[in-house]
């Protein structure tokens, strides 16, 4: 038979709240809606379903053999019914067990562990799987929906119509050299006398190496570059051991300083990388998403007033 269009799921979660209140008051406040809204759904529902399902004494509504059949059968519904809608949020990665988070290999140091450690505070249930990968990697990870959200270098690879962009801080782009340099005890350095000097970068798609050739750009100098590496800390340990130099940004300071120096470039030599979380417009009301949002906002306000 055909179902009744009056046939609602919220006709039904009223009839079984009912059923457990035993009168139309407790029954009201339970659900917060009138008296006469109550009355009004259960009289409705018995006109969907064609058949009683109380008998009237007085003002109270006594359960019938047909309402005890229909509590019993429409508990499971509801139930499946909740289910049902939870594993089609987790299948579209809302409110999911697992959060997939991209970052950048950089803010390991301290960004990464700060935000992840709140977020467990908040969200103690919820698994965080973190991959590492370049600025442009992770974009496409995120446009396909791999990844829930990511914190990366905010740029033109991050500006997507699809995306929302939350900035948590800025970061200056810095010349490293080896501690035992020549050039360690300068307090500031013109890029393009730097010219002759051997350079090494990360592969093309990390927001540093996208940094460093607009730098070396606005210098004019076409940079020797001897080695191209995937990620930042073979880098930063390459020009630890005195094998060439490196522009970096300031945050990755705290790693080799024993060996690596960061020196500050010339005024217009200078860029800035700002960083921030990103993520699709279509989950921003996801509950694990913006457990992650209110602890980027708290992370850039330390940050300011750091």
């Amino acid at each position: 038979m055909d179902i009744d269009d009056e046939l609602t799921l919220k006709k039904i979660q009223i009839f079984l709240a009912f059923m457990r209140c035993g009168n139309l008051t407790k029954t009201a406040t339970e659900m917060q809606i009138s008296n006469v809204s109550v009355h009004k759904a259960l009289h409705s529902l018995e006109s969907a379903l064609r058949c009683p399902l109380f008998k009237h004494e007085g003002r109270s509504l006594i359960p019938l053999k047909s309402a005890y059949v229909l509590q019993e059968n429409a508990q499971k519904l509801v139930q499946d019914m909740i289910t049902t809608v939870n594993k089609t949020r987790e299948a579209a990665g809302f409110a999911a067990k697992v959060l997939h988070l991209g970052s950048l290999y950089s803010l390991t140091v301290n960004t990464i562990p700060n935000v992840i450690s709140r977020l467990k505070l908040r969200r103690g249930e919820l698994d965080i799987q973190l991959l590492l990968s370049s600025n442009l990697d992770l974009v496409k990870k995120l446009k396909s929906t791999e990844l829930d959200a990511i914190i990366v270098a905010l740029n033109a690879t991050t500006d997507d119509p699809d995306f929302e962009s939350l900035p948590m801080f800025e970061d200056k782009i810095f010349l490293a050299v080896n501690k035992n340099s020549a050039l360690a005890n300068t307090h500031e350095v013109d890029l393009a006398s730097l010219k002759d000097e051997t350079f090494l970068t990360l592969s093309k798609g990390f927001a540093t190496r996208s940094d460093s050739d607009e730098v070396f750009e606005n210098a004019g100098i076409d940079p020797k570059v001897f080695l191209e590496v995937s990620d930042i800390f073979t880098l930063i340990s390459m020009v630890s051991t005195g094998v060439g130099l490196a522009l970096l940004p300031g945050r990755i300071s705290t790693i080799h300083e024993s060996s690596v120096k960061l020196i500050p470039l010339k005024g217009a030599k200078q860029i800035k990388q700002e960083i921030g979380l990103v993520f699709l417009k279509s989950k921003e009301r996801d509950p694990n998403l913006l457990a992650l949002i209110a602890e980027c906002r708290m992370f850039a306000k330390q940050y300011l007033h750091s």
